[in-house]
């Protein structure tokens, strides 16, 4: 009998796909990459044309002796690794360090675990594809160079355990950007009045918001301008101007590209993206279904396509029609997002069988994989069902000149919203509006005016982030999760709820690499070489011309950055705290997490210290010095010394300035400065910019 083997990456894979296949058919895990680059050197030769040195991964050898055995044993091999390019690696990377004969090894790939793709795919084995493998190659190499070329000279910058990479420095200065257009973002104020009016059959008040007057819009700025709008509208009569009656369509979602799976399942299940690719995998890969052995529940889970096969988009159809109705099913074929950036190399993420669905399996997942799943499986449906139609009503009510709006929304038919909606779908908004007529009596009730601030830029999430990063074309759908999970490991970002915020770790490497490596960290450069990595993929470009372009510039912004920073290299500052141990003045050091108090006389003396730096402004609530403070997970805030004694903090940076309107402290904002009391709203620019300037 004919003795095929088949390798894939993990345990469960293997147990998912054995079943599918015959008695001659043994299916084995490498348990991920065997082969990689050496830890304690670059393992690129520079001087030969960038040739990698690759090393067995330390532990594997084990592994490789088995694989070793079965090879002998196989009349075929199949390599039958994720689909994507770290996967095609794999594959190169077995046949390598296993030296199997090409003639007797194929490579086979799946976008789904199932026994239709499994067999199918054995029929359409094919060679390794060297220009994925390539791609993969470029891409590792690139990273390695960047990291290990750089992250010495953040060394002796910063001191020890940092780290610099392609990807993750980009990523870094996004968040940093935005941190500083927080900062110094000048609110406005501005203000909302709305009238509360009884409307003759609703059960409910209307709320109609000022809209201006006449056909002018009018923005509100202040109390007395509302105020006086309200003195002229004493005792006028309200009356309906005119009714605007329309529908609209609401286009069903497509179904989930890596992106937006993670971004959905960090806004809905508060899943980080690591955690959300960790289950992802596990569905993929096969989960234990009672009544049906090992499952893969879901289609590859790395894409940016939202592409849906013939057979899986008829199979939902069916489905949709059975369980929903015709009506809800779709009959014109939707028309797959496109972008400059997006590969299609895979389907969008999709369950693999539609008669599992997750009720059904509930008690067969953790709690984790069945919300994941659940999440998945309506955002397929709702891809694959009819738009919602919103029924809207725009109403214009005048009084005494001035126009104020109601609107109300109501859905007229469901569509997808029937498998998925969000909290603000499931209520209807203002639902006397839809009672009013031209002959309708308004009377009013009451005004209900209220005072707002505009607001800065939000703070990134992973799920923001991860949504600009594929927009400006950085990384790809594999990178994502590993990028945040390395900043984030590196101390260089906290998460604070769901916000991310830069620390002071993270401002110091962010102003290095901007200073001496503004290339590596300038978002079009890296989205222009991602481009390059995909023309590597599908062979139109050498991997080794990318390297070799990219090289040489690299080598001149280190050599540079070396003369430069040995200038600027961190001695130990002396402090004015004593040593309560030994008497020496404590000296200030910078480790992995910021500052800190450290006795000059290690290792004598094991004494350190909390670093309070102070910022020479006094506290405008007990007159002690205001200090540089961190969170527990290290954003960082200013408070005062004498905390928790006194409670005085703020967030952004105060100044000497005393506010000349409240005489409150004055905070810094960009190059402005701004009262601390929001409701004062105070600006000026501020002084010590001008004096330097002058």
């Amino acid at each position: 009998m004919a003795y095929y083997l088949v390798i894939v990456e993990s345990p469960a894979k293997a147990k998912t796909i054995n079943k599918f296949l015959g008695k001659n058919y043994h299916v084995v895990a490498s348990n991920g990459h065997v082969r990689d680059l050496p830890k304690s050197q670059l393992g690129i030769d520079v001087e030969h044309d960038f040739d990698p040195k690759y090393i067995t991964i330390r532990g594997k050898g084990d592994v490789l002796a088995m694989l070793r055995k079965e090879a002998k044993k196989a009349d075929k091999i199949y390599l039958a690794t994720d689909p994507d390019r770290e996967g095609e690696a794999i594959s190169w990377h077995l046949a390598q360090a296993l030296k199997l004969d090409e003639a007797h090894t194929h490579r086979i790939t799946f976008n789904e675990i199932t026994k239709d793709a499994v067999k199918n795919s054995i029929k359409q084995a094919r060679g390794i594809d060297m220009n994925l493998v390539d791609a993969q190659q470029a891409r590792r190499i690139l990273d390695r160079l960047v990291g290990y070329m750089i992250s010495p000279l953040l060394w002796k910058k910063v001191k020890r355990g940092l780290s610099a990479g392609r990807v993750q420095s980009v990523a870094l200065r996004i968040i940093c950007d935005r941190e500083k257009e927080i900062d110094s973002f000048i609110p406005k104020e501005y203000w909302t009045l709305d009238v509360l009016t009884e409307v003759d059959g609703a059960k409910k008040p209307m709320t109609a918001r000022f809209y201006g007057k006449g056909s002018q819009k009018i923005q509100l700025e202040s109390r007395q301008q509302v105020e006086q709008i309200e003195k002229e509208l004493q005792g006028a009569p309200f009356h309906v101007q005119s009714i605007r009656r329309s529908s609209r369509i609401r286009k069903a979602p497509n179904a989930f590209t890596t992106s937006t799976l993670q971004q959905e399942a960090s806004r809905r299940l508060n899943f980080s993206t690591q955690k959300t690719m960790r289950l992802a995998q596990q569905l993929y890969e096969g989960v234990d279904v009672k009544g049906r052995g090992t499952v893969g529940l879901i289609t590859y889970l790395r894409t940016d396509s939202t592409r849906i096969s013939e057979e899986a988009a008829k199979n939902a159809g069916a489905f949709i029609a059975e369980n929903y109705g015709e009506r809800y099913a779709q009959v014109q074929e939707k028309k797959a997002a496109g972008g400059k950036h997006i590969q299609d190399a895979h389907e969008a993420i999709r369950p693999t069988y539609l008669d599992l669905p997750p009720a059904d399996i509930k008690e067969s997942l953790s709690r984790d994989q069945f919300r994941l799943y659940q999440l998945i499986w309506n955002r397929f449906l709702a891809s694959r069902m009819n738009d919602a139609v919103m029924g809207t009503v725009n109403v214009r009510i005048e009084a005494a000149g001035y126009v104020f709006t109601a609107s109300n929304t109501k859905v007229d038919f469901d569509g997808f919203m029937a498998v998925y909606k969000t909290e603000d779908d499931k209520k209807e908004t203002n639902p006397a509006a839809a009672k009013v007529t031209e002959n309708s009596l308004i009377h009013f009730d009451s005004f209900d005016a209220e005072q707002h601030f505009t607001q800065p830029p939000a703070h990134f999430t992973e799920a923001s982030l991860v949504r600009t990063l594929e927009e400006l074309g950085i990384g790809r759908p594999s990178t994502y999760a590993p990028t945040i999970t390395t900043i984030l490991a590196r101390h260089y970002v906290v998460k604070d709820q769901k916000n991310i915020y830069v620390t002071e770790l993270g401002e110091v490497v962010n102003n290095i690499m901007n200073q001496s490596f503004p290339g590596i960290v300038n978002v079009d450069f890296t989205a222009a070489m991602e481009s390059l990595l995909d023309e590597v993929a599908e062979g139109r470009i050498d991997y080794k011309s990318v390297i070799r372009n990219f090289y040489p510039d690299l080598e001149e912004s280190v050599k540079k950055a070396e003369e430069e920073l040995e200038h600027v290299e961190i001695e130990d500052e002396v402090s004015d705290v004593p040593c309560e141990k030994c008497g020496r003045m404590m000296v200030i050091k910078y480790g992995p997490h910021g500052k800190f108090l450290a006795c000059p006389g290690f290792p004598e003396c094991h004494n350190t210290k909390t670093y309070y730096e102070k910022i020479g402004v006094s506290c405008p609530e007990c007159g002690k010095d205001i200090v540089i403070r961190k969170t527990k997970k290290g954003r960082r805030y200013y408070g005062c010394i004498d905390n928790p004694a006194c409670s005085f903090m703020t967030w952004q940076r105060p100044s000497s300035y005393r506010c000349p309107k409240c005489g409150k402290i004055m905070l810094y904002r960009g190059n402005r400065l701004a009262c601390i009391d929001a409701a004062c709203g105070y600006v000026m620019d501020d002084p010590d910019v001008e004096m330097k300037q002058a």
